[in-house]
């Protein structure tokens, strides 16, 4: 019995297979926000009535002329209260606003100048019934 001699393939499909996957993801990637190379730090700590940290404290930071939702920052006190949030240096005045269930809401104005870190403390009141 003779073996039947094959064909040699031809290796263009393959490199061209290698090539669109060597280059489809760099086209296709989506763009990414940029990372602030510097910026400022708004900080602060949520407490109770008596003092005590207020974890899982509702925390939003928006500046005060024309806030979007783009620009409005969103998060959550952690275990000992505190929250930081990255901003975009420069001079701009942010409003922080603060409130979790059973208390009421705090605002408070923080003003930012220029690549710096600013602290602000919030003593939160509980709600009357």
């Amino acid at each position: 019995m003779k073996k039947k001699k094959r064909k040699p393939r031809k290796r263009i499909g393959t490199s061209l297979a290698l090539l669109l996957v060597a280059f489809f993801p760099l086209a296709a990637a989506p763009k990414k926000k940029p990372v602030l190379d510097t910026y400022a730090v708004v900080s602060g700590s949520v407490f109770d009535d008596r003092g005590y940290a207020l974890p899982g404290a509702d925390v939003v930071v928006a500046p005060e002329v024309q806030p979007t939702k783009a620009n409005t920052m969103e998060m959550v006190s952690d275990a000992r209260g505190e929250f930081v949030v990255r901003v975009p240096p420069g001079p701009m005045h942010y409003l922080a606003t603060v409130h979790a269930k059973g208390y009421q809401v705090q605002r408070k104005t923080v003003g930012v100048e220029d690549q710096e870190r600013v602290e602000v403390t919030f003593q939160l009141e509980r709600e009357s019934k």
